[in-house]
């Protein structure tokens, strides 16, 4: 759900606050029609925000002291919410069990309401398989699928937008008619969630707020949005309340669904994944979204991880006026990422912030590991000034760290076309269990790849990828975890966003310069081999690949010169290099041979011709010892090389002290030695291409004397 609407979709600009009860004064609250709560003056006091300075006024303190006052003040403001929050609910299955199971009347009710909905439902699909119609209509069935989940109510709205991210459970055309769930719902009366905000925050409203909108601006599933002004700063804020009794009727729901998921496991054998642990794992996040405090603290997490970043704004939290129930967030104007008209009216374009949304959804996956769980376009906005405003946080979630760098590794085995490592990967990956046999997976992924990696990598579109893997998985024993369903929902709502704006877009294309930028600077292990086995085949060095990655690592704002090669450099001149070494020095020697020769052929291409014919007798046609073939191969590696290295040169934060490490890292035992190879090498190469030019030179002189 969007804690904030812009301009463009649910109000228009000025609506909210111009439905107060205005007057010459200016905008009055609206009074909600029930009684006040009486608070001692003790409790009104303890909750009020304590001004916290933005400018230090007083010379006397130093602006670090101001600061951490303030920071001080915070932390104690989020722990009264969190006292606040003491009693929100959790997600217990056995306290479920114990709690519905003695109220039969209430369950035997709704159980009815969801089995004449969904049994009516599968006798359509019973019908469609006898009928031999079962893929013909899948569409159609899809479709009817996500209205019965929009009539279940909350629940089954949250459940349809879950499963729209499993394809190891849906097959493609349920993925994307579950992905169309809109969790819009009435809203609850507004004296409702007025006198939630008072007995939740122990204060009255007048003594909060200076205005307050008369009825939400937002409603979802879980809460609806009012927009207010803090009386005591001034500012803007959005104010998210609670449905009321909302845990008992999501608790009721799952407490059926998990019962149900009991059954699947046993009798339905064409789902692979264990039912009743997803059902577990997904209300767990359901239940995580009813805890506003924890809401708030994820925003706050997330916002120091991502929104260091110009362009990216998330919206800070107001503590003292949160609690388990209740959540106060700055406001943020802005528009819809999918209301590409009212963005360009603003003179903001929409791939701009699309590309923006990739690159942060890369560090969230690949490099934090802590990502927005709900990444639906209602939660993207575009604000005037360009920036890309993240919302809602209560769905969040975690990629383990070996995942992070399998994923790069993964996509390295793409661009290789090594689909027996692209398996491999699988279980890093943890989709398969380590004692499935991934054999039977490596010609599946190499028809669908081969066919679809016609074009270069960065041409291809990513839902076809997301799609043809997503039928690999569900026709095989792939259990896709929760982190990487939800992350590629988030990159595939991202690139249908920016194909509306631009039917050519490829978000891999956009993805290429911060997946460039981990190759070439990360330390870790498992990045340095993926790496190196990009960079060499069949132990020859593919010198266009690292000019590729070069191009599309300086692309991202984050590259570095000073670390791009630094950690593969520590392993080739490290104790464990061995086996680089040997192949460093082949093509060490191949690189030093092609610019000597390279130059000598340049200085013998400038003789003048009659000068060349007296002294090259076969009249240059195999001068140097080399064919026209090979000296042009041999050019070609010499300017590639120098290509590479005006790269690095032009770089913004090229600085030749880089190279220093570089120098006393070859000072070591381990670098002469190296060395000495590489020279030996060298020299031999050498001597024997001019032994082979004057035995050539012997044999055509002989021939013309007879």
């Amino acid at each position: 759900m969007s804690i904030v609407v812009g301009h463009h979709s649910l109000w228009r600009s000025g609506d909210a606050i111009s439905r107060f009860n205005g007057s010459s004064r200016g905008t009055t609250l609206v009074k909600p029609k029930f009684a006040r709560l009486k608070q001692p003056l003790a409790a009104l006091v303890e909750a009020r925000p304590r001004a916290v300075p933005a400018v230090n006024t007083d010379t006397s303190l130093p602006t670090q002291l101001v600061l951490a006052v303030g920071r001080t003040d915070d932390l104690q403001a989020e722990a009264r919410a969190m006292a606040r929050a003491a009693n929100a609910p959790f997600y217990n299955p056995e306290l479920l069990a114990k709690t519905y199971g003695s109220r039969p009347i209430e369950v035997l009710q709704r159980a009815l309401k969801i089995l004449v909905a969904l049994s009516s439902f599968g006798v359509k699909l019973w019908l469609d398989k006898n009928s031999g119609q079962l893929d013909q209509n899948k569409r159609r069935r899809a479709a009817e699928l996500r209205g019965i989940f929009t009539r279940l109510g909350p629940t089954f709205v949250k459940l349809g937008q879950g499963l729209s991210t499993r394809p190891d459970i849906c097959p493609p055309e349920y993925l994307e008619e579950l992905s169309q769930l809109q969790d819009d719902l009435p809203t609850f009366p507004d004296a409702e969630a007025f006198l939630c905000i008072e007995e939740e925050l122990s204060l009255t409203l007048d003594s909060i707020f200076s205005s307050l909108s008369p009825s939400p601006i937002a409603a979802a599933s879980l809460g609806q949005v009012y927009k207010a002004k803090l009386k005591q700063s001034g500012k803007a804020v959005a104010i998210k309340v609670q449905r009321p009794n909302i845990e008992e009727a999501i608790g009721l729901d799952f407490y059926l669904i998990r019962s149900l998921g009991f059954l699947i496991n046993k009798y339905v054998d064409i789902i692979s994944s264990d039912v009743v642990a997803l059902i577990d794992e997904f209300a767990r996040r359901v239940y995580q979204e009813l805890n506003y405090v924890q809401e708030g603290q994820n925003a706050r997490r997330f916002k120091k991880l991502y929104a260091d970043k110009e362009d990216v704004l998330v919206p800070d939290i107001f503590w003292d006026y949160t609690s388990g129930k209740v959540l106060t967030m700055e406001w943020v104007d802005g528009v819809k990422l999918n209301e590409q008209e009212a963005i360009e009216k603003q003179g903001l374009k929409v791939l701009d912030l699309v590309n923006t949304g990739i690159q942060c959804s890369l560090r969230q996956l690949l490099e934090y590991g802590y990502f927005h769980a709900d990444p639906h376009p209602g939660n993207l906005l575009a604000t005037p000034e360009g920036k890309l405003a993240f919302l809602d946080f209560g769905m969040m979630s975690e990629t383990p760290e070996e995942a992070r760098c399998a994923i790069i590794g993964h996509v390295v085995h793409m661009v290789n076309r090594d689909y027996e490592a692209m398996a491999r990967d699988y279980y890093a990956l943890d989709f398969l269990s380590p004692d499935t046999d991934v054999s039977p997976i490596v010609p599946v992924l190499r028809n669908f790849f081969d066919d679809t990696l016609n074009a270069t990598v960065s041409e291809l579109n990513f839902k076809t990828i997301v799609d043809g893997l997503g039928a690999v998985f569900y026709q095989y024993p792939f259990n896709v975890p929760a982190y990487y369903a939800l992350i590629l929902r988030s990159l595939t709502v991202l690139e249908g966003l920016a194909l509306y704006a631009d039917p050519n877009f490829k978000v891999l294309a956009a993805s290429y310069p911060y997946f460039a930028k981990r190759l070439l600077t990360d330390p870790n292990p498992y990045l340095r081999d993926a790496l190196i086995e990009l960079l060499f085949k069949d132990g020859k060095f593919r010198w266009s690949r690292l000019e590729n990655l070069l191009l599309q690592g300086r692309k991202d704002r984050d590259f570095s010169v000073k670390d791009a090669l630094q950690p593969v450099l520590k392993l080739l001149l490290g104790p464990d290099g061995e086996g680089l070494r040997v192949l460093a020095i082949k093509e060490a020697i191949r690189v030093t041979e092609a610019f000597v020769l390279g130059t000598v052929n340049d200085t013998y291409n400038s003789i003048p011709d009659f000068m060349r014919t007296l002294l090259f007798r076969d009249n240059g046609s195999r001068a140097l010892g080399m064919s026209n073939e090979e000296k042009e191969s041999m050019v070609e590696l010499r300017d590639q090389v120098l290509r590479i290295w005006r790269l690095l040169q032009s770089s913004e934060n090229f600085d030749p002290t880089l190279l220093q490490p570089i120098v006393q890292v070859l000072q070591q035992p381990e670098a002469r030695s190296f060395g000495g190879r590489i020279f030996s090498g060298i020299t031999q190469r050498l001597a024997a291409r001019m032994l082979q030019q004057v035995l050539r030179a012997s044999t055509t002189v002989s021939a013309s004397t007879v």
